[in-house]
């Protein structure tokens, strides 16, 4: 009863606690394996010990935002980890920033878990 999907690990760093919870609730619901990070810092920390398959990162977060979790993330690994970055910030300006760094897929907020989940089914198929 194994599936593909259940072998992938999600990192979600976002300080909205009903925005988190809905975005575990659906992953886990569709058999990802998921870790919550609460701000920036405690993501940062966890991606730096471990390895995930998937980040799905808020932009503006309390103690370090998404940028700069993204920023030295992108310095510091040998291979880079898919990245969807999530955001109610309506500047393209940010947008074309983290397209610089990197990111996979950019969600703008508020969005449908659904389109949340086939974000994330494009990004693990690359």
């Amino acid at each position: 009863m194994s599936s593909d999907v259940e072998k992938f690990h999600v990192l979600l760093v976002d300080d909205d606690p009903e925005i988190l919870d809905s975005m575990r609730v659906a992953l886990e619901a569709n058999h990802y394996h998921v870790t919550i990070a609460r701000n920036g810092s405690q993501g940062l920390a966890l991606a730096e010990r471990q390895k995930f398959d998937l980040l799905i990162l808020d932009m503006m977060m309390p103690k370090r935002s998404g940028f700069l979790v993204l920023e030295t993330l992108r310095q510091t690994e040998k291979r880079p980890t898919r990245i969807i970055m999530v955001t109610a910030n309506e500047g393209n300006r940010h947008r074309e920033y983290a397209e610089q760094l990197g990111v996979d897929e950019y969600l703008r907020k508020p969005f449908p878990m659904d389109t949340l989940l086939e974000s994330v089914k494009r990004v693990m198929a690359k």
